[in-house]
C-alpha cells in the first residue's frame, strides 16, 4: 500500500465530528424548519465554481489543457497530480480541480484506453465537491467515479466507491486498476464472499470498492466490537484491561469520502428497511411449535378473523380473530396465561400478546411472502431475494420468528432465532460521511428528499450525444396469459428484424413464467435471475448479439452495460420489454436505459396486465374502471398513462411514508439508548 500524506485540514474544522473510534460526522437532530430549508436550498442555482459548461468553467479548462498534457512524461504527470489534487478536493478550488482532472483524464486515456468526454469530466468535478449527479445511463459513470476516487486518494483521503452488487464492485475495480496503479494507489475490493479476516486489509487501501450492504454490516461489526469506545486510545485501554474483545481488528478507517453508484437505489429505495446485525441465540425451536402456529393461522378466515391493511398488505387480527385464538389456547390446555409449559408447542400460547404477534407472523408467512418473489429455496435453505437488485441475500434473515415460520412452511431445516446486536438505517449511515457524493441516471425525482435527508444537492449533467431511444406505446392486457402472449409476439417481431431483445421482470417467479411462454413458442433464450447467475458477465455480453433473447430480473436493470453488435445499429439496436411497472418510474427508466446508450439507437415498450401485483395493490379501483370502460381491445394512451401515474404515485407515497417512519424509529432508538453509550 502506498503512503500518502494526511493533510491537517482534513477533516474540515467546520464539520461536527462524532465521538467514536474513527472519523465520521456527528448525527444532527434536524427540525422541521431545517428540513424545509434544505429542500428549498436544493432548488437554488449552483455556484459558479461548479458550473462546467459555461465559458471559463472547469470543463473548458480541462479540454484546453488536454493537448499540452499529451507530451508530458509519466513522472511529470504524477508530480503535477499530487500537487493539484489536495486543493482540488479539500477546497474545491476550480483551477486546481481543472488541472487535476485533466491529468487523470490523460492517464486514463493512456492506461485504460478511455478518454473522458465533457459530461464525464463535469460529473467528476461535481462528485469531487460532494454532489449527487444525474448522468444518463450509458454515459460512463464508472470512469467519472474512478477519476474522482483517484484525486481524493491522491489528496490523502480514504475513499469508498460503493456499488449495488459484487459483480460491479469487482468489475469496476479491475477495469480501473491500471489508472490507480499509475499513481501508486492501492485498491481494495470488499464483496460478500470475502473472508472476514481479510476485510480490514481491503479497507486499509487508498481506494476501496465495496457493496452497500457489506459496508454497512462491517461498520456495525466495528461498532459492536468497539463497545461504545469514543476513540482508538480508549478502545486500546479497554482491550488492555479485557473490557472488550480484542481478537478482531476494526475493519474501517472512518467514513471520509463516499462515491455512491446508483445513488437513488441505495440512498432512497433501500432506505425503507433497517439493516440488522444479529448473532445466533439458540437452535431452532421444535418444528411442531412453528407448525402449530401455521396450522392455526391457516384456519383463520380473511376479512373475518383478520384483514390485510394498507398497500403493504400487513395482516391485522380482528376481535373475532383474537377470540378464536383465545379459544384455541384453552383447547391446547393453556389455562393460566402466566404459567410456563415444558411443551415447546405451547410456548407461544402462554401470553396473549405474544400469541397474537406470532400468529400475525404466521399469516405473513402464508399469505404475504411468496416463494420465487420475496425468497427462494436454494440448496435446502430459505434465501431472501433483494427486491431492488434481484440478487440473493444469503446472510440475511427475517426477524421475530418469521424466517423460521417460512422454513417450516417450505419444509426445510429450521435455523435458530437470532439475537439483534445492532441496527442502523441507510439514512443514518450515509449521513455520517464527512463528504458524500453519488451518481445515477434517475435522480431528479428524489432530489428534494436527498437534500433533506443527506444535505447533498443534486445536479443534472446532459449527455454527450442526443438520445435516440424510441419508446413505443404501452400495451395493457387484461390477464397474465394475454400479457405473456403479447410479449411473445413482440419478441417475434424483433427477431424478424434481427434485433436482440431484453425482457425485464420484477421477480424470479415472473421470469420463470415469461421463460415458459417463450419456450412454448420455441424461442431460444437465456435467463438471468437470482437462481441462475452462472456466467453472468458472459450472458450480459451476449445479450446484444443478433437475435439474442434474454429474460432478466432487476439484476440487469442497474449498472450493467450491454454492448450491441455494430451490425445491429441499422436494425434499431437493442429492444427492451418491460413486463410489469415498478413502484417508481425511476426504476422503469433504469431498465429502458439498457438500450440506446451513448447515442446508439434502441427501442423499448412496456407490456403490462391489469392483474399485475402492483396494479392490484395500488390501483385496483382505476383498473376496474379501465376494464369496465374498455372490455375489448386496448385502452387509449391517456387511460393507460392515468393508470400508470396513479399506481406509481400511490406506491411512491407508501414507500416515502415507510422511509420517514424508519427514520423516526431510528432517531427514537438513538435517543432512548444514548445513555448507554451507544445507539446502535
Amino acid at each position: 500500500m502506498s503512503s500518502l500524506p494526511q493533510y491537517f485540514d482534513w477533516p474540515p474544522a467546520y464539520l461536527p465530528l462524532a465521538a467514536r473510534v474513527f472519523p465520521e460526522r456527528a448525527d444532527q437532530a434536524d427540525t422541521a424548519f431545517d428540513r424545509w430549508t434544505a429542500g428549498v436550498l436544493s432548488t437554488l442555482r449552483m455556484p459558479k465554481s461548479l458550473r462546467g459548461r459555461g465559458r471559463g468553467g472547469v470543463v473548458s479548462s480541462v479540454l484546453k489543457q488536454a493537448r499540452s498534457l499529451e507530451d508530458w512524461d509519466d513522472r511529470r504527470l504524477r508530480a503535477a497530480a499530487r500537487e493539484a489534487a489536495p486543493p482540488a478536493f479539500l477546497r474545491c478550488d476550480p483551477d486546481s480541480g481543472a488541472r487535476a482532472i485533466a491529468i487523470v483524464r490523460e492517464v486514463a486515456r493512456r492506461r485504460v484506453g478511455l478518454l473522458a468526454h465533457p459530461p464525464q469530466v463535469l460529473a467528476a468535478w461535481k462528485l469531487l465537491c460532494g454532489r449527487l449527479v444525474e448522468l444518463d445511463t450509458g454515459e460512463g459513470k464508472t470512469l467519472s467515479a474512478a477519476l474522482t476516487a483517484c484525486l481524493a486518494a491522491l489528496a490523502g483521503v480514504p475513499t469508498h466507491v460503493i456499488t449495488v452488487n459484487d459483480y460491479l464492485a469487482q468489475r469496476d475495480a479491475h477495469t480501473m486498476g491500471p489508472l490507480f496503479a499509475f499513481f501508486g494507489l492501492s485498491v481494495g475490493v470488499v464483496h460478500s464472499k470475502l473472508d472476514h479476516g481479510r476485510r480490514a486489509a481491503e479497507y486499509a487501501r487508498n481506494i476501496t470498492y465495496c457493496t452497500n450492504k457489506d459496508l454497512v454490516f462491517d461498520y456495525l461489526r466495528d461498532r459492536v466490537n468497539a463497545r461504545g469506545a469514543h476513540s482508538l486510545a480508549q478502545l486500546s485501554v479497554r482491550q488492555l484491561h479485557g473490557l472488550v474483545r480484542g481478537g478482531e481488528p476494526l475493519r474501517l478507517r472512518g467514513l471520509h469520502f463516499a462515491i455512491v453508484d446508483e445513488a437513488d437505489s441505495i440512498l432512497i429505495d433501500e432506505g425503507r428497511t433497517p439493516l440488522i446485525l444479529s448473532a445466533a441465540r439458540e437452535k431452532g425451536r421444535d418444528v411442531a411449535a412453528y407448525q402449530s402456529l401455521l396450522d392455526v393461522a391457516a384456519t383463520l378466515e380473511a376479512d373475518v378473523d383478520y384483514r390485510m391493511v394498507g398497500a403493504l398488505q400487513i395482516p391485522e387480527l380482528t376481535d373475532s380473530g383474537r377470540e378464536r385464538l383465545s379459544d384455541t389456547a384453552e383447547q391446547k390446555g393453556v389455562v393460566d396465561p402466566g404459567a410456563s409449559s415444558a411443551d415447546p408447542a405451547l410456548a407461544f400460547w402462554q401470553v396473549p400478546w405474544v400469541r397474537d404477534h406470532y400468529i400475525v407472523q404466521a399469516l405473513r408467512a402464508l399469505h404475504v411472502l411468496q416463494r420465487d418473489h420475496h425468497y427462494v429455496v436454494h440448496e435446502g435453505k430459505i434465501v431472501i431475494v433483494d427486491e431492488f437488485t434481484g440478487r440473493l441475500l444469503p446472510d440475511r434473515s427475517w426477524e421475530q420468528g418469521l424466517h423460521q415460520l417460512i422454513e417450516v412452511k417450505e419444509s426445510v431445516d429450521v435455523t435458530g432465532v437470532n439475537r439483534t446486536l445492532a441496527r442502523l438505517t441507510y439514512q443514518s449511515f450515509f449521513a455520517r460521511y464527512l463528504r458524500l457524493a453519488g451518481m445515477s441516471g434517475t435522480l431528479r425525482e428524489v432530489a428534494r428528499e436527498t437534500a433533506i435527508v443527506y444535505r447533498v444537492r443534486t445536479d443534472r449533467v446532459e449527455p454527450n450525444k442526443p438520445m435516440r431511444r424510441i419508446e413505443s406505446p404501452t400495451i395493457l392486457m387484461a390477464t397474465q396469459q394475454a400479457k405473456h402472449q403479447a410479449v411473445v409476439e413482440e419478441v417475434v417481431r424483433c427477431l424478424e428484424r434481427g434485433q436482440p431483445v431484453l425482457v425485464g421482470t420484477r421477480s424470479v417467479q415472473a421470469s420463470k413464467a415469461v421463460s415458459a411462454a417463450l419456450a412454448a413458442a420455441k424461442i431460444s433464450h437465456r435467463v438471468l435471475n437470482a437462481l441462475q447467475t452462472a456466467d453472468e458477465a458472459d450472458l450480459i455480453a451476449r445479450a446484444g448479439k443478433p437475435r439474442a433473447v434474454t429474460v432478466a430480473t432487476n439484476m440487469a436493470g442497474r449498472g450493467t452495460d450491454i454492448p450491441v453488435d455494430p451490425a445491429l445499429i441499422e436494425r434499431g439496436g437493442l429492444h427492451v420489454i418491460l413486463t410489469e411497472w415498478h413502484e417508481s418510474a425511476r426504476i422503469d427508466r433504469q431498465l429502458f436505459g439498457r438500450c440506446a446508450r451513448q447515442g446508439d439507437p434502441g427501442s423499448c415498450r412496456a407490456i403490462v396486465s391489469l392483474d399485475d401485483e402492483i396494479i392490484q395493490l395500488h390501483g385496483e379501483g382505476v383498473a376496474r374502471w379501465v376494464a369496465h370502460r374498455w372490455p375489448v381491445g386496448t385502452p387509449p394512451r391517456w387511460a393507460v398513462r392515468l393508470l400508470r401515474n396513479r399506481v406509481q404515485a400511490m406506491a411512491e407515497r407508501v414507500n416515502a411514508a415507510q422511509r420517514r417512519a424508519t427514520m423516526q424509529h431510528d432517531r427514537l432508538m438513538q435517543t432512548q439508548l444514548a445513555f448507554s453509550g451507544t445507539a446502535e
